[in-house]
């Protein structure tokens, strides 16, 4: 599913009985799966606890039977969600802050980007982007519309195939060649415009010039009459976490333009900590 875009003709602690009480009363809803609602009643009542927890107390805390959350645990476990201590108790597993820190970066990069976004879309008078991966897609998460009767617009949450974007491409360029074979592969890279990069070869060469440069370009691959420059965001680790764009009818776009992305990219980066 690609992006929404529209070119708009404007006119103008310990566990204490609070808890247990507040989790044994949770809602039943006919339409929840019900494994699901009981690992999250067992997630809930570990994070109660400073430490760990026995099997005994977690089955009281939450109303089941001790062999219905010893089972629902051990699965936890296998995925790390879960761990097991040397004397048997349960404690919230690595995975889980792994996850919350995937959130809070998410959440980190769209604060400290808004700023920098409104000033770029200022200085351009064209819509700015902020996007981040999910599996072989782009979602939109922020943007800051131009102020102008004609423009483009992405719709926050919209998502878009990495092939036809200027960001998915660079994206697709942090790994080997074998990481974008496989992606042409699951994807079958369908075509959205005359323009849309439709074999490895294409994207491939594409995607290497795009990580040679620190750039990279939407030539009406998305949408015709719609065209993007791209960069990419970075962590404190140097990991790629978001990517930046901005989007304009084809005819308005101007390659000087790109060192302002890619300086505005390089500033998000830095307020996140990475040091070229």
């Amino acid at each position: 599913m690609l992006p929404c875009y529209d070119k708009i003709l404007v006119q103008p602690k310990n566990f204490n009985k609070q808890n247990r009480s507040r989790i044994m009363k949770s809602s039943k809803n006919p339409s929840s799966i019900q494994v699901i609602e009981r690992m999250a009643r067992l997630l809930e009542a570990l994070a109660g606890y400073t430490e760990s927890a026995s099997l005994k107390f977690l089955a009281a805390d939450t109303g089941l039977h001790p062999s219905t959350a010893h089972r629902i645990l051990a699965s936890l476990a296998e995925q790390g969600f879960v761990e097991r201590t040397g004397t048997g108790d349960y404690r919230l597993g690595r995975k889980l802050a792994e996850l919350g820190c995937r959130v809070n970066a998410r959440l980190d990069v769209r604060r400290e980007a808004r700023e920098v976004m409104e000033r770029l879309r200022d200085r351009l008078g064209e819509t700015v982007n902020l996007t981040v991966r999910e599996g072989d897609q782009v979602v939109y998460v922020e943007r800051a519309i131009a102020n102008r009767m004609m423009r483009v617009e992405q719709v926050i949450g919209s998502r878009a195939p990495l092939h036809v974007t200027a960001v998915g491409k660079l994206m697709l360029a942090t790994g080997d060649e074998a990481e974008i074979t496989d992606y042409a592969r699951r994807t079958g890279l369908p075509r959205y415009t005359p323009h849309t990069l439709t074999s490895l070869e294409a994207l491939t060469r594409a995607a290497r010039e795009a990580a040679q440069q620190g750039y990279a370009l939407d030539n009406e691959e998305a949408e015709t009459g719609v065209g993007c420059i791209g960069a990419l965001i970075r962590d404190a680790n140097g990991e790629v976490v978001a990517g930046l764009s901005v989007s304009a009818p084809i005819e308005r776009r101007r390659d000087e333009w790109i060192p302002l992305v890619q300086e505005a990219a390089a500033e998000i980066s830095g307020r996140l900590g990475y040091v070229s």
